[in-house]
């Protein structure tokens, strides 16, 4: 057998292609074992993120593997089609490589970032309870793990505010300067929300309300920053008072809409607000953004944000790189 992967992310195609083939995280699993169904294909795994989706294989011959998952992908995209030239594939050893990176947080919007590590292990456990993963993706996940570790603990590549998260934060402070008085509204309880609103809170924000489909953990969240839990259908109560709103759920829909802002505007006295679109698919309507008082950032105007921090970081890529063909070079296992 052979290993292999085809991806697409935000480097080689937009969020609106992005969020066509997204898989929710409680479906990754599930599609992992979907993809059995692939001829030739032993094992698999799918990796779905905000800024990239990616098929992961053991299988008799990649090449071949590769060329029916073109299909699949076609497939995944609620009728769009996905050109080639927006997808990527490796095999064999450039498989290694590549996970490798992804891991390190190289192959990141953000360079460095820490929440691709965690994405991946999940990923990984959903795959592993479906039982589609054997010798060959669980050497190649257990050893992207261990370089990913290495590579984070010995270059700086972590230093700094790395995170979609801590990129929007930093905008929201030089929107309102002191984040002391805000209000944060938080759309959905996941970990890059928490994440996000934490950072939010170190830095001064006085309240937080928190908005989720399962009410149990808007409460479970909104108890760890002392805040407030709210049912889903009423955070639009507290949009009034509110001055950063975070949204990333997993609706297939928008979620805030400009209709929405435009009914408290005037008793807001216009006042600004700050509107952090972590989702994919996007939950806040772009249009809100016409607004003249509103600022809206979604996953892919983060990264312009994050220039700055890629730019402190660059210097760290070498010796990052140098730690991964180190690994590579050891690499005794499946199709490599």
């Amino acid at each position: 057998m052979e290993l292999a992967c085809i991806g697409l992310n935000y480097s080689t195609a937009p969020l609106e292609l992005r969020e066509k083939v997204a898989v929710a995280k409680a479906d990754l699993g599930a599609r992992s074992k979907a993809l059995l169904n692939v001829p030739g294909v032993q094992e698999s795994l799918v990796l779905s993120t905000c800024n990239r989706t990616e098929y992961y294989m053991a299988a008799d011959v990649a090449e071949r593997a590769i060329e029916e998952m073109y299909g699949v992908f076609a497939e995944s995209a609620e009728g769009v089609l996905v050109p080639k030239d927006h997808l990527y594939t490796e095999s064999k050893i450039d498989t290694v490589r590549h996970l490798c990176r992804v891991c390190a947080g190289l192959d990141s919007m953000v360079l460095g970032e820490t929440e691709i590590f965690g994405q991946v292990k999940d990923a990984y456990r959903q795959a592993q309870e479906f039982g589609v993963t054997s010798k060959g993706l669980n050497k190649l996940f257990q050893k992207a793990f261990s370089v990913g570790k290495k590579v984070r603990t010995h270059t700086k590549i972590q230093e700094g505010n790395i995170s979609t998260g801590s990129v929007a934060v930093d905008l929201a402070q030089k929107i309102f300067g002191n984040l002391r008085d805000t209000n944060i509204l938080v759309i959905g309880a996941g970990e890059i929300s928490r994440v996000t609103a934490q950072s939010l809170k170190s830095r001064g924000a006085n309240s937080i309300h928190v908005a989720n489909r399962s009410f149990d953990k808007a409460v479970d969240l909104a108890q760890e920053f002392g805040g407030t839990a709210l049912h889903f259908d009423a955070w639009e109560d507290v949009l009034l008072q509110t001055d950063v709103i975070i949204s990333s759920t997993g609706a297939p829909h928008f979620v805030v809409s400009p209709e929405q802002i435009e009914r408290v505007r005037k008793q807001r006295k216009y006042r600004p607000l700050f509107l952090i679109d972590l989702a994919v698919p996007r939950d806040i309507d772009p249009a809100c953004n016409d607004f003249e008082e509103v600022y809206l950032f979604d996953i892919d105007s983060l990264e312009y944000q994050a220039a700055e921090n890629r730019a402190s970081r660059q210097k760290e890529i070498e010796r990052c790189e140098e730690i991964i063909e180190e690994e590579i070079a050891k690499v005794k296992f499946l199709g490599v």
